[in-house]
């Protein structure tokens, strides 16, 4: 049987600059600073929007209701931020437990405002938030050197 030998890269150029991940980044600056601005806009005002819509149960929109999905939007935004900022200069362990602690609470809000009791949104938003530490754990340790250093 023939096998195909590997390409030693010389002599090909390579018209994409690698990212931090070694994989060709295919956006440019521009685009990773305006994704930077939107994500979190877009991100909180879907979570105020279905935050709001929770809270009318499927009833009228109000005054009331339009200022209750504005403010949770603007909160999730700037939690949203604080988080992505202080997060990315920790050690993996408080990394996870910061974003754990921010989607558990974001999720268990959200299932308060379905009308279910304080204890139950806070016992949804644990296990949510308790499955995504342990997730991004796993992901943040598997993705470190020998000296706790992110492989960029």
């Amino acid at each position: 049987m023939a096998h195909a030998a590997p390409a030693s890269g010389r002599g090909t150029s390579r018209t994409a600059a690698t990212g931090p991940s070694g994989l060709p980044d295919v956006f440019s600056v521009r685009t990773h600073r305006i994704a930077s601005v939107a994500v979190p806009i877009v991100l909180g005002l879907v979570y105020g929007y279905w935050a709001a819509a929770n809270r009318r149960s499927g009833g009228e929109i109000t005054g009331w209701n339009l200022l209750f999905g504005f403010v949770t939007a603007f909160a999730f935004m700037v939690l949203y931020v604080a988080v992505r900022e202080v997060a990315s200069r920790t050690i993996r362990e408080v990394h996870a437990i910061l974003w754990g602690a921010f989607l558990g609470g974001a999720f268990g809000f959200l299932y308060s405002q379905s009308g279910n009791t304080v204890l139950k949104s806070s016992a949804m938003g644990f296990v949510i938030g308790a499955v995504v530490f342990v997730v991004l754990f796993y992901r943040y340790y598997t993705h470190e050197d020998a000296r706790g250093r992110r492989i960029r």
